[in-house]
């Protein structure tokens, strides 16, 4: 029995019934070994056995042997192999979901079960087909149907041929009426030990979806060294993934497809919420994943909506896991915005309903905002408010307190002072925007004779007596002298927004100088709006304050300049260059690439989550009317600035951090420095944290590709890495496909710099961007997201009120209590972890993700390497000298500290562009 212990899988084999019966004998002769073999008692047999036999089975005699004994067919053996399935239950079941169950419980037990089967990697030589096994039933599913922890382990047992060979994959066929979650399923039973195959999708009942469903194990294989077993399901599963292009998608599909961004109007509503196609030739735009549904009514090119609470299409794996919705459905943005306000709107008589002193700002957080619009209790308990509100009600006097944001709990007045509004350009929530000053003064890029002079209206004389004895020649040679420049971003648009009601902005210019602490200041801000003739100048320029009404009039303009950028940082850094972007490339990705490529291993825990949040967003965030139109100074202009961005500077090839941050003129490329780069600002958070995170991935993706890929014509030869970029490129960015600066994916090096970049982007770059944002923007005079009157001049009307009363005037020009309650509720909701987060350096099953044990070594190094990382970034939030990040009420600079635990954190990188 010790051979066919080694045979087929060790103690399986003793109990087995079939072997049980089986005696093996060893004869000797002279010149010669034979195994006889007699098989179920009578049947007797001299077996030859090859030097090599392919599969499981493999033993070695001598040539004397093979030409002395006859060859005589024999059966092959049996042994049994056992899978255990893991599924994840539902925590929550509704009436309808208890019917089903209980159905399925008792349909189970006549026959209605879960069928599995397994394929070998191996082509039979009779058939020509895959090897296949009896297709085995799910046990104990009726028994264990009540079981009410979060995972349930059922089994499956096979009767398998010894020359089986390895199973690669498995099938799926779900007989019952209700879906189910399959997490894992393991097969154990072999000598070479167990087969692991990573599901974790759900599976649809074959009434819905006809087709069974295929999962392969976790072993990685490049297209053309695909077995033979393997090669038609890999190529079944791809085409299936795709689609056809056509009809309306159903939740429970799996089907990934592009579109356009046709969906954000609702023209049938009226022609006030009627909003532009985004992508194509004449708006360009990332693609997003089509749905389906049917045009609009007045507008044949527009997308009909699907409103809130109904869920909008995304791939049935997409979509939130339980804990996941939990977090977001219990957030203050669907509890507050979809449920509060509107009957708050019904309730009081003006909806511009503003803050009277900034103690009505600070009592959101003691109070409430029911509070803060004059509603008392006995008021609120005649409001039509849903059951929901009660679940997030944090105190007995306001059931709508706001946690104290970060910028204010440390140091409530640090919002008013130049150096914090300046740190925040390099340790704040949109470090991405400022760069080197190359140029003085500067010069835009928009065409003058549309948009007037392209000469800026900074002098020499507005900057001289800030730069500490130097020339502005000098300043500008020493790399002293930086800039947060969003004049072009915003000059377009500008007179369409300044006629909304309520909307006013300027295009504005700040120009800050590095001190010899290493610290910024803010020296001068420019203030534009649109020329009224051909050659009229409506600039003008504030410096810092000299006396109190300067003093006002500056902190004013800051606030404009910082309700600018939370408008770039919104919908350019963050919604295009992460979210948008990323989208693409993930449909690509899943069209493309089979579950079996090691890419698509890779790239696997960086989509998570990212096409369900997006199409949230296309659903309530950057819709017309959306949270982003009602509290963001551009209105329904919002998405063409985006659009707009896109056109004119985005870059794929300048999204990595290196070249993003040698393009803005922060760093210079220098091979003897730490990551081969000088940053010009020392202690520039983002980019020192930000490098390191950069310099991880970067190595372990190269370790990655490089195992996969030892020469560049694998990289040139794989049809699916190919197909998966030319998509990604071609259809998914099409409108800027003719672009010459796209890095072509013909070598290692352009492989692990593209793969790095998408990696950086969804985890690191994305927290950067997205989980301060109520820290620092949740107190809004610190950052408003929208202004509401200009800055008066002594010769305006409105100058005399401002004179008079420049407090009342400056919160007057903030947004009202329920735009600010809107928009806090929005950015806490997004600055929010889940519990279910995945940060990086963690993967789901991290030791089974891939059978490959060089890759899963590499993987765990990453992980050790992030977690020095994180002490580094600690020790650094800790030393005094490094003022941008460590002070008396500074805040630590943590957002790109790896890990994190639920909730508002103010650090952590998740996987994944998951909120």
């Amino acid at each position: 029995m010790a051979m066919g212990k080694e045979i087929m899988g060790g103690s399986m084999i003793e109990r087995s019934s079939f072997l049980s019966s089986t005696k093996v004998f060893l004869n000797h002769g002279k010149n010669n070994n034979v195994f006889l073999v007699k098989h179920l008692e009578k049947r007797r047999a001299v077996v030859p056995l090859r030097k090599v036999v392919k599969g499981p089975v493999v033993a070695a005699v001598s040539e004397d042997l093979v030409k002395s004994v006859p060859v005589v067919p024999v059966p092959a053996e049996k042994f049994k192999v056992r899978a255990v399935v893991t599924v994840k239950n539902k925590n929550k079941q509704d009436f309808k979901d208890k019917i089903v169950k209980h159905l399925d419980s008792l349909t189970d037990k006549i026959g209605k079960n879960i069928v599995l089967q397994l394929v070998s990697t191996e082509i039979d030589p009779k058939t020509k087909a895959p090897r296949k096994s009896n297709e085995a039933v799910l046990k104990d599913w009726s028994k264990k149907s009540n079981v009410k922890a979060e995972r349930v382990n059922y089994t499956a047992e096979f009767m398998l041929n010894s020359n089986f060979g390895v199973p690669g994959a498995i099938t799926v066929s779900n007989n019952h009426q209700m879906e189910f979650f399959l997490e894992t399923i393991t097969i154990e039973g072999f000598a070479f030990g167990p087969v692991h195959f990573p599901c974790n999708s759900w599976v649809q009942s074959r009434k819905d979806h006809p087709e069974k469903r295929i999962f392969f194990s976790n072993k990685p294989y490049l297209p053309n060294e695909t077995p033979g077993g393997l090669r038609s399901l890999r190529e079944k599963e791809l085409r299936d993934i795709r689609g056809d292009g056509k009809g309306v998608r159903k939740l429970s599909d799996r089907v990934y497809d592009f579109d356009v961004y046709n969906d954000l109007g609702n023209p049938d509503k009226g022609i006030d919420l009627a909003r532009p196609t985004l992508g194509g030739e004449k708006i360009p735009y990332p693609r997003r994943c089509r749905t389906g549904r049917l045009p609009t009514d007045t507008d044949m090119h527009a997308e009909s909506r699907v409103e809130k609470p109904l869920p909008m299409y995304v791939p049935r794996d997409e979509q939130f896991e339980e804990s996941k919705q939990d977090t977001v459905s219990a957030g203050r943005l669907k509890a507050v915005l979809h449920n509060l306000i509107p009957s708050l709107k019904a309730s009081i008589s003006a909806n511009n309903h503003d803050f009277k002193g900034f103690l009505d700002i600070d009592n959101l957080y003691s109070e409430g905002v029911l509070h803060e619009l004059g509603l008392k209790d006995e008021l609120v308990k005649q409001l039509p408010l849903p059951n929901v509100v009660s679940n997030i009600q944090e105190s007995n006097r306001g059931i709508t307190k706001f946690d104290t944001p970060k910028i204010v709990s440390k140091d409530k007045f640090a919002w008013l002072r130049d150096d914090e509004f300046a740190r925040q350009a390099i340790a704040g929530i949109n470090p991405v925007g400022i760069e080197r000053l190359t140029v003085f003064p500067p010069v835009s890029k928009l065409d003058p004779e549309i948009y007037g002079p392209q000469e800026s209206a900074l002098k020499e004389e507005h900057i001289l007596g800030y730069l500490n004895g130097m020339t502005v020649q000098q300043a500008l040679e020493e790399n002293k002298l930086f800039i947060l420049d969003h004049h072009d971003a915003y000059l377009p648009f500008l007179e369409r927004i300044n006629a909304l009601d309520g909307r006013k902005a300027y295009a504005t210019r700040t120009v800050f100088f590095l001190t010899s602490l290493g610290t910024l200041t803010p020296i001068a801000i420019e203030l534009s709006l649109p020329p009224s003739g051909p050659s009229s100048c409506s600039k003008r320029v504030l410096r810092p304050a000299v006396d109190a009404t300067s003093n006002w009039m500056w902190q004013l303009a800051k606030a404009h300049v910082s309700s600018n950028d939370v408008g770039v940082h919104q919908l350019v850094n963050h919604w295009l260059r992460t979210h948008a972007s990323l989208e693409p490339f993930i449909l690509a990705t899943h069209r493309q690439m089979s579950a079996l490529h090691p890419i698509f291993k890779l790239l696997d825990p960086h989509m998570r989550y990212t096409m369900e949040i997006n199409a949230l967003a296309r659903q309530i965030l950057v819709n017309a009317d959306g949270v982003i139109e009602s509290c963001f100074t551009p209105g329904q202009y919002a998405m063409e600035i985006s659009a707009a961005a896109y056109k004119s500077s985005w870059r794929f090839d300048m999204e990595s951090l290196p070249a993003d941050l040698i393009r803005r003129g922060m760093a210079v490329p220098d091979p003897t420095k730490p990551h081969g780069l000088k940053l010009l600002i020392e202690d520039y958070p983002y980019a020192t944290d930000g490098l390191q995170i950069w310099s991880a991935i970067e190595n372990w993706v190269r370790t990655y590709v490089n195992h996969y890929y030892p020469n560049s014509s694998l990289i040139c030869n794989d049809k699916e890495l190919q197909a998966w970029y030319y998509e990604s490129v071609n259809v998914g960015h099409g409108d800027l496909s003719q672009e010459s600066w796209w890095p072509t994916l013909d070598n290692a090096d352009n492989l692990v710099s593209v793969l790095t970049t998408l990696i950086w982007l969804a985890s690191a770059q994305h927290a950067a961007l997205n989980f301060g944002q109520y820290p620092y923007g949740g107190y809004v005079p610190s950052r408003p997201p929208l202004m509401r009157r200009l800055i008066p001049e002594e010769n305006e009307p409105e100058y005399a009120i401002f004179i008079a009363d420049p407090q009342k005037y400056f919160l007057s020009a903030m947004p009202s209590v329920l735009q600010a309650t809107k928009f806090m509720a929005m950015v806490d909701n997004l600055s929010t972890h889940s519990p279910d987060e995945e940060y990086l350096g963690e993967r789901q099953q991290p030791s089974l993700w891939t059978s490959d044990a060089e890759i899963i070594n590499a993987f765990y190094e990453f992980s050790a390497e992030l977690r020095r990382i994180e002490k580094e970034i600690d020790r650094k939030n800790l030393d005094t000298s490094l003022r941008n990040r460590c002070g008396a009420g500074v805040l630590p600079y943590e957002l790109l500290a790896p890990s994190s635990g639920p909730g508002v954190t103010c650090r952590g990188i998740p996987n994944s562009v998951s909120i």
